[in-house]
């Protein structure tokens, strides 16, 4: 008879292989997406989940194939943008397949897994690592263009976890809000990425100011010139600066990305040109990456 010792060696090289495989499928499904994008702060309520959601609907507007995981276990919402929530994913020979939302974005969430929006995920760390590896190795994105992943406040389990199993991301948006405060909080998510080599694409300055819809005139509601300090602090590029607007609310209640349903707004233009920057930005990166390959591949030629 095998001691107990043996039995509980057994099991841990059983789980090991597991965590591996899955390990691996993930980045296999994970390989059949050009870019892949993760969208973080330090701070909670900063907006997140409304940058992540309008990114992804204005890269959907200029063609491209999009999606968007939702990685807050504890406070999912990018359904709720999207037109999705009460819906549920659904697993097919292919693994779980997303869900189109609002905008021809494809849509994955632990909200969309639940039975009733009042049912809460009381998780410990292992737990919520052990989920998201999963989800990734089971979701059939297909072939896509952009994936963006909405990260929960803070630099704690879900962060790491996506950050260590996607290898090959192309980069990190940082948000804030103007407030000093919040820079001195979002500093820690810059210092997460910065440890983890994962490349900053920039910094989003959401809610700067309230923009009067009668006489035009600003009001800095939440403070000014914080975001632009800690750009200029940390040698980051200021994306952009999104105003409030009133409607984004009504827009996010109806389900439907605040670019599509109000284009012609100030702060929906400032989220299309941040599109068209990632766009410029990844694909850049991608023709350098391209060229020191050639570049190795001449000397070992030589």
């Amino acid at each position: 008879m095998p001691s107990a010792a043996e039995i509980q060696r057994k099991i841990q090289i059983e789980q090991i292989r597991k965590i591996r495989q899955q390990e691996e499928e993930a980045r296999r499904r994970l390989s059949k997406i050009k870019h892949k994008i993760i969208v973080l702060s330090g701070k909670g309520g900063v907006g997140k989940s409304f940058i992540t959601a309008n990114i992804a609907a204005a890269l959907a507007q200029k063609g491209y194939t999009v999606g968007v995981l939702d990685a807050d276990i504890h406070g999912p919402s990018i359904p709720k943008i999207f037109g999705v929530h009460g819906q549920s994913l659904y697993a097919g020979p292919g693994g779980i397949m997303p869900l189109m939302g609002t905008g021809n974005v494809r849509v994955v969430s632990v909200d969309l897994m639940l039975p009733n929006e009042e049912a809460a995920l009381i998780w410990r760390g292992p737990l919520k690592t052990g989920f998201i590896r999963e989800v990734l190795s089971m979701v059939n994105w297909g072939e896509m263009d952009f994936l963006l992943v909405d990260l929960p406040p803070g630099t704690g389990d879900e962060a790491l976890t996506i950050a260590q199993l996607i290898k090959d991301l192309d980069g990190a948006i940082i948000v804030t809000t103007p407030s000093d405060l919040t820079r001195i909080v979002v500093k820690k998510a810059i210092s997460f990425c910065k440890q983890l080599n994962v490349r900053i694409l920039g910094i989003i300055n959401n809610m700067c100011c309230f923009i009067c819809p009668k006489c035009g005139s600003k009001y800095y509601i939440f403070g000014k010139g914080g975001a632009a300090k800690l750009a200029q602090e940390v040698g980051l590029q200021l994306l952009a600066d999104i105003p409030l607007d009133p409607r984004i609310s009504e827009a996010m209640d109806k389900g439907v990305p605040f670019v599509v349903a109000f284009p012609e707004a100030e702060a929906a233009k400032k989220l299309m040109e941040v599109a068209e920057k990632i766009v410029e930005m990844v694909s850049q990166a991608k023709e350098e990456e391209k060229s020191a390959g050639e570049g190795e591949k001449w000397k070992l030629q030589m």
